[in-house]
């Protein structure tokens, strides 16, 4: 799930010289592009256009070819140019929380890696994204989280029950051991431990997006979760409080595995909460695929037109903030990509 360390444990597992992954590449989201027939035309420059994965990890388009047989095929190809001679190829997402089994279906022989976190102190970093990215201020992305994170536990279970290798570890645990975390993480991808998983010093994280919500990974210290202010407001934080504590009682007590405690005084999700509030995520989730389907098959012009149009809405948005109270970071540069179809 997003905000939940994925970018800091990327960070740690690409300082191992056999491990090269690659940063929310996310082809994945725009498999529209391949069919039964193979790959659009332009897929490459489309999937350029979504999110800059091409440039942000400096791989020349001529390096991939423009015609392949599906989207395996094409991550494949991206993997290895951009891993080189290491064993281990791949990419670190929190997109795909809710398709592990469609990935291992299509990746067969892949072995997936998931961290937790409590999902309280997901929300909350979501909150504090929300100040410097237009993505995390997007409407229902704590209500996503939340009932994400319960998807992405039974995409896990399902991978479990078919003998898929998973490994799954604790945020809270990777930043307070990292040594335990990176050792038990090399021994599920059977390489030998590497101290250097271990820190952040001469990380190379060039293909991380830019803005004030990834600076702590950024920096050269592995920073353990301190006392905040409390940001969420408290109609969020009560219907955590609920939902963790109907899935305590779902799993007996197993998941999720922070909070260790609770207040007992806490009732449990209803039925009725819990049906409202999926019919909301899938209504939400439609939204997503509906948004990268549109980036399969639009215009290149209009595409241009609404990046332009978004770009200028969050930046009023971010001056109109600014005026309001002193600046604490700077601003986040959105990325302004112009692409034009190949003729």
């Amino acid at each position: 799930m997003w905000r939940s360390g994925t970018s800091l444990l990327y960070s740690l597992l690409n300082q191992h010289p056999q491990i090269a992954l690659m940063y929310e590449a996310d082809l994945f989201l725009l498999r529209p592009l391949f069919s039964s027939k193979g790959s659009n035309p332009d897929w490459r420059m489309r999937w350029e256009f979504w999110n800059s994965a091409l440039s942000r990890h400096h791989i020349p388009l001529d390096r991939i070819p423009a015609e392949v047989p599906d989207l395996p095929t094409a991550a494949m190809a991206v993997w290895k140019e951009y891993a080189g001679l290491a064993a281990v190829v791949g990419e670190k997402s929190p997109n795909c929380y809710d398709s592990l089994q469609e990935l291992a279906a299509q990746f067969p022989g892949a072995r997936f890696l998931v961290i937790w976190r409590d999902i309280a102190d997901v929300c909350r970093s979501i909150i504090q994204a929300s100040k410097g990215s237009s993505f995390f201020s997007r409407p229902g992305t704590s209500h996503r989280a939340i009932i994400g994170c319960h998807k992405l536990k039974q995409e896990c279970d399902a991978l479990v029950r078919r003998n898929i290798p998973l490994h799954q570890i604790q945020y809270e645990e990777m930043v307070k051991d990292s040594t335990t975390v990176m050792a038990g993480i090399c021994r599920f991808l059977e390489i030998p431990f590497d101290a250097r998983m271990c820190s952040l010093e001469g990380s190379d994280r060039s293909a991380i997006y830019e803005g004030s919500h990834h600076k702590h990974v950024k920096g050269e210290t592995i920073l353990s979760s301190k006392e905040r202010p409390e940001v969420l407001p408290l109609p969020l934080k009560a219907k955590i409080d609920r939902y963790v504590c109907h899935w305590k009682r779902q799993y007996g007590g197993k998941w999720p595995q922070y909070p260790k405690l609770q207040d007992p005084g806490v009732k449990p999700a209803g039925a009725g909460e819990r049906v409202a509030d999926e019919v909301l995520f899938h209504g939400l989730r439609a939204l997503d695929r509906f948004t990268a389907f549109v980036y399969c098959y639009a215009p290149f012009s209009w595409l241009n037109a609404y990046r332009r149009f978004k770009n200028r809405r969050y930046s009023q948005g971010e001056a109109a903030g600014k005026a309001a109270q002193p600046a604490t970071s700077p601003a986040k540069k959105l990325p302004q990509v112009e692409v034009t179809q190949a003729k």
